[in-house]
């Protein structure tokens, strides 16, 4: 069966997304296709299956996504691609998700059809990017991939520099002035739904690893690491984080005030449940 180039798989995060609209395109050129016509082709009893799929009411395994690719007249390599997105939409942890988004994102297509979103993944799963953005606004700063490497803790090679200047000129985030110099933009990050989630986690991850390893990398004068372990209620958990979000509009405040900045630092905030929610009589 020879590809259908009506709809390019690649150009999708959300697999059902590509069968709506394939299934669109191929009524439009065909007033004789049809759910149950898709059905015979997949080799599904169901006339109506296609329908239930795109409708959220019915999810796919791995051997049915093969057979919807083969339905839909996909390659070999877009086939691999459609079986992964399904893969990617239906899984159930973040971490899982991660597995599956980092083989669609090997996938060439899918790097020329999304370069933002790769873009995006490379800037949140890398630590050093929102560090090299910020010390661009520090008023020594040079556009020398070596120097910059160099002015990091732990420090990076000259490669990683140098790609990442790139992809923070291409997301707009370093922007060239008047006399070509590369300053800090305020463009606002804003990836797709699909892999939002996703990429903030890769971030908060990154940075958490920064954290462990400063414990040994930083002198202590030169960090703070504190942490608090409290019993609270719901009401008092509310409070908490309304406080905490108070405290980052603070901080990015006093940041913005800064006439000199000599150094880009990180702070975290972490706060998870350590224990269930216990009701009255200790019970869950």
């Amino acid at each position: 069966m020879q590809p259908d180039p009506a709809v390019g798989v690649y150009a999708y995060l959300d697999y059902r997304a590509f069968l709506r609209d394939y299934y669109t395109a191929k009524k439009a050129a065909s007033r004789a296709f049809s759910y149950r016509s898709f059905s015979k082709r997949a080799g599904v009893s169901s006339p109506n299956y296609l329908k239930l799929v795109i409708d959220g009411k019915r999810s796919l395994s791995a051997k049915m996504a093969e057979r919807f690719a083969a339905a839909c007249g996909l390659d070999r390599e877009a086939s691999r691609y459609f079986v992964q997105l399904v893969g990617f939409n239906q899984a159930k942890t973040s971490s899982e998700r991660a597995q599956f988004y980092g083989k669609l994102s090997g996938f060439r297509s899918y790097q020329q059809a999304h370069k933002l979103d790769v873009a995006h993944a490379a800037y949140y799963t890398d630590w050093f990017m929102p560090a090299i953005r910020e010390l661009a606004a520090t008023p020594h700063f040079r556009e020398d991939a070596e120097w910059i490497g160099d002015q990091l803790i732990p420090p990076i090679s000259s490669l990683q520099a140098r790609r990442a200047l790139d992809t923070l000129i291409d997301l707009g985030l370093l922007v060239r002035n008047d006399t070509g110099q590369l300053v800090q933009a305020d463009a606002l990050l804003s990836t797709g739904p699909e892999t939002r989630g996703l990429h903030i986690a890769a971030f908060h991850r990154a940075m958490t690893q920064r954290a462990i390893e400063s414990i040994d990398l930083v002198p202590a004068a030169e960090r703070d690491i504190s942490s608090l372990t409290l019993g609270l209620g719901r009401q008092g958990l509310r409070t908490l984080k309304e406080r905490l979000q108070g405290l980052r509009r603070e901080l990015l405040e006093l940041s913005a005030l800064e006439q000199d900045p000599e150094q880009v630092v990180q702070l975290n905030f972490q706060l998870f449940p350590l224990t269930r929610v216990t009701k009255r009589g200790g019970n869950r």
